[in-house]
């Protein structure tokens, strides 16, 4: 449980500023009991909710009670959790509920949940009625520090994952920290591997920060997590602002262990033995053994993000996994359908060390076999 004064904590803003679509981030404890406030300009007539089973069980009053108080009439759509519901099928069912509410173009979404209803809602949004205004309430720690943010949604395909989606921004996001108080334990540290990857890719003195402050962080003390959880958005927010539609190689950047980490899901058929977060943990490590091994990254610095995985209790290697393995050449034919795939070319986010991220174009796939040889069970 997050502990230690939660009451005084004052609640931050993250702003980010895009040239059409700027809103705010906000971060703090009990921030659905204000919600009239944060939505006041954003409440034309009617809201519509779209969250999954689990969470409307824990926390749904917590987000209508609000609305009633303030005579807004809401509805509610209520998906199965989990990656399955990120499919056309699913999206197909959802606009057809909202037309049939006859939801107008003045009326507001809110995704509740994590990421994946932050995904798929924020693709609705994108598309019912050529596309209609959305918050963010994200419920899952990784959805706080990253795929609330930036816009990106997506849903899957049997071909990979989130290779069908759309760029839509929210008009809000809301990072009420009470929301992730109640997470499994395995949920909450899936999600720290995004945090963790923000440090990895470009800002090394987050991860000393995080190395150094590892006791209050596992204790969930609610001043390392409230500065854990507004470092991850403020780092987001930069990139998102010079990249926003990944036209260039900057964005690219926030895939660090994707491309593994994808292949794996794909390839475990989206269920719950590998969550996304697990899977972006061993996507990281395996991503700074290709580095290493690529001479590009010192070996100390694999050594040091591995300990620091190990100290977490991080997923962090395919053996850690009940499932049954996938081979490494079914797993490099998975990234080969990779959405970082340039001119039939894969590319991979490699580091020089811990927070030097760049894009890589002429991996040697060789080698790129090799490690994952080397990280899966015997066969």
């Amino acid at each position: 449980m997050i502990s230690r004064g939660h009451q005084k904590i004052v609640s931050k803003i993250v702003t980010v500023n895009l040239a059409n679509d700027s809103y705010d981030i906000h971060i703090g404890y009990g921030l659905l009991q204000n919600l009239d406030h944060y939505l006041s300009d954003l409440l034309h007539q009617r809201v519509t909710i779209i969250t999954e089973s689990n969470v409307a069980e824990l926390h749904l009053t917590r987000l209508t009670e609000p609305l009633d108080q303030v005579g807004i009439k809401w509805e509610v759509i209520i998906l199965e959790p989990g990656e399955k519901s990120k499919s056309l099928t699913v999206v197909h069912e959802v606009v057809e509920k909202l037309l049939s509410l006859q939801i107008e173009r003045k009326d507001l979404l809110i995704a509740f949940g994590g990421g994946v209803i932050g995904d798929l809602a924020g693709f609705v949004a994108s598309i019912v009625l050529r596309g209609i205004e959305y918050v963010q309430i994200p419920t899952t720690l990784l959805a706080q520090v990253d795929s609330a943010i930036g816009g990106k949604t997506g849903i899957n395909s049997k071909q990979g994952k989130n290779l069908i989606g759309s760029f839509k921004q929210p008009k809000l996001v809301l990072n009420d920290l009470e929301l992730i108080t109640t997470l499994p334990a395995r949920q909450y540290w899936a999600g720290y591997g995004e945090v963790l990857k923000y440090g990895l890719i470009c800002d090394r003195d987050f991860f000393d920060w995080l190395e150094t402050n590892s006791n209050q962080i596992k204790e969930m003390e609610i001043e390392a997590i409230m500065k854990m959880v507004q470092k991850s958005c403020q780092i987001k927010s930069t990139i998102v602002e010079e990249d926003e539609k990944e036209l260039g190689n900057q964005r690219t950047l926030l895939n660090l262990g994707h491309t593994f980490g994808h292949a794996f899901e794909t390839l475990t058929d989206y269920t719950n033995c590998l969550l996304h977060g697990e899977a972006v943990t061993i996507g990281c490590n395996l991503a700074f053994q290709l580095s290493a091994e690529s001479k590009f990254c010192p070996k100390e610095d694999v050594e040091r993000l591995t300990d620091h995985m190990r100290s977490f209790q991080l997923v962090h290697s395919p053996n850690q996994i009940k499932y049954n393995h996938p081979t490494a050449q079914m797993l490099m034919k998975a990234m080969k359908k990779d959405k970082k795939v340039m001119n039939g070319v894969l590319r991979f986010v490699l580091v020089r060390g811990i927070g030097e991220a760049f894009v890589a174009e002429n991996v040697n796939l060789g080698l790129v076999e090799k490690i994952l040889q080397s990280n899966l069970p015997h066969q």
